[in-house]
């Protein structure tokens, strides 16, 4: 059995705490996957790394959880395809290339998003701690196969 990191925040540790939720070492293997990673991950891939970390998380614990970590705005569901839901961080940006013919999915670093966050910011006294930008189009693949 792997052990939990000790990269986790103690902020994110309090946050839970205060919403009043046990810190469980399942719990936390749950939280480290997404935070360590840094991926799209569904439910599935999470439950396998989970177990890695504590063999004894459940299926059940690994979906409680991740809906308790995006009510709390710890992490957020991303919908693209047919496959239900990935989970990444809810901090910060992120952005994908999205082919909506194969679902081949790209994320890019590069974001002009940013100065408009700070525009928006000054503009409407708005506070942004994240956004998310999608682009639909065709794969080169699809693109030269149509």
């Amino acid at each position: 059995m792997n052990t939990l990191s000790t990269s986790l925040s103690p902020d994110l540790v309090q946050r839970l705490r205060q919403a009043g939720y046990k810190i469980t070492p399942p719990r936390l293997a749950v939280l480290e996957i997404i935070l360590r990673d840094g991926q799209h991950q569904n439910p599935s891939e999470i439950l396998r790394q989970a177990q890695a970390i504590h063999p004894n998380t459940g299926r059940a614990t690994v979906y409680r959880t991740l809906e308790l970590l995006t009510q709390l705005g710890i992490v957020r569901p991303i919908y693209v395809g047919e496959n239900g839901p990935t989970y990444i961080r809810a901090e910060g940006g992120h952005h994908h290339l999205v082919c909506a013919q194969c679902g081949k999915i790209v994320d890019f670093d590069q974001c002009g998003a940013d100065s408009l966050a700070r525009e928006l910011e000054a503009r409407f006294g708005f506070h942004i701690r994240s956004h998310l930008l999608e682009f639909y189009g065709l794969c080169a693949e699809c693109y030269t196969g149509a």
